[in-house]
């Protein structure tokens, strides 16, 4: 993963109502959730929400799919995993082994 598009990921998930609408579709699994449950979770209006998923959308942490007349959202699992393997990477990487420690061990 470039750094730019890590750091779009996490711009998008640095506002709380974007976060806490990921975390709803990271928690509802596979299916996802139809967007008008959503917007009842997360108590907000279309057009706000609307605004902060199509955020979530450009930087590919979200996808959608329409289902004949309802819309559902779905946390993508690959980019989250990446972004989360982006920033453990680099954990301890410079830091003297200790035991104990995050470095992995070499090889």
């Amino acid at each position: 993963m470039r750094v730019e598009q890590a750091a779009k990921q996490l711009e998008a998930l640095g506002n709380p109502t974007r976060l806490q609408l990921y975390r709803a579709l990271v928690r509802a699994g596979d299916g996802g959730l139809p967007v008008g449950q959503l917007q009842k979770r997360m108590r907000i209006a279309a057009s706000t929400l609307s605004h902060h998923l199509h955020r979530l959308i450009l930087t590919g942490l979200v996808t959608q799919e329409r289902q004949a007349t309802t819309l559902i959202c779905r946390a993508s699992y690959p980019a989250m995993t990446a972004l989360l393997g982006f920033l453990a990477d680099e954990c301890c990487a410079d830091a003297p082994r200790a035991p104990g420690s995050c470095a992995p061990e070499a090889a």
